[in-house]
């Protein structure tokens, strides 16, 4: 497995980092971390997918973000001085999920070893900051339709697996949670996307049919 995280390291100072990481498993349903969970470790997704969720004001949960083989969460655990880190999110298995949990301790031992691991922790920061970002212009300036086919966009590419039609499967709530809109507006711009045969529906599923349509759609 590679984690595009880990690319610019040396394999020495790669093999140090994953040599000093431990497997876990988890069943389809078992909580990761919760929010508010002390903090102490980077997990990088080996297999299944993850779901990263918060609790909204009202007591329900919002699903944020979906992680596929080659992602990483829980990266703020790794930064110095964060002694009492609380989890902001939890994360969840959407199906049979495996990872490698990175411990800070860990870590901070394998950058004694090899200095260019710094690196690491610039590029998670960057990272953050771009998505973070990304998410906020989108969410200001984009209209709700094409949030919908971006989000769908990036969920077939978390799902995809060859040239075949990509089932998503996620309801039309969490899709909702993920655009940040109205499960009756998201569902219009779902039926549409159905009508013109770029997407089908499914009970807890999307079916991504074309996907050159829906990359037009969405401006990439």
């Amino acid at each position: 497995m590679d984690w595009p995280l880990l690319a610019p390291l040396s394999p020495e100072a790669r093999s140090a980092v994953l040599s000093a990481a431990r497997h876990r498993t988890f069943r389809k349903g078992e909580v990761v971390f919760h929010e508010g969970d002390p903090g102490d470790a980077l997990h990088l997704v080996t297999a299944g997918h993850l779901a990263v969720q918060v609790a909204t004001p009202d007591g329900e949960r919002a699903t944020l973000n979906v992680l596929a083989p080659g992602a990483h969460v829980g990266e703020l655990a790794l930064l110095p001085g964060q002694l009492g880190h609380r989890r902001s999110a939890t994360v969840l298995a959407l199906e049979p999920a495996e990872t490698q949990v990175l411990s800070a301790a860990a870590f901070h031992a394998v950058r004694e070893q090899f200095p260019a691991v710094n690196q690491i922790l610039v590029d998670l920061l960057a990272e953050r900051v771009r998505e973070l970002s990304d998410r906020l212009l989108e969410t200001m300036y984009v209209g709700l339709d094409r949030r919908v086919y971006r989000c769908l966009l990036r969920l077939q590419e978390v799902y995809a697996d060859g040239p075949s039609p990509t089932v998503v499967p996620l309801t039309q709530d969490q899709l909702s949670d993920l655009v940040g809109g109205t499960r009756p507006s998201v569902n219009q711009v779902l039926q549409r996307l159905q009508e013109q045969r770029v997407i089908e529906l499914g009970r807890g599923r999307v079916v991504v049919l074309d996907r050159p349509t829906l990359a037009r759609k969405a401006g990439r």
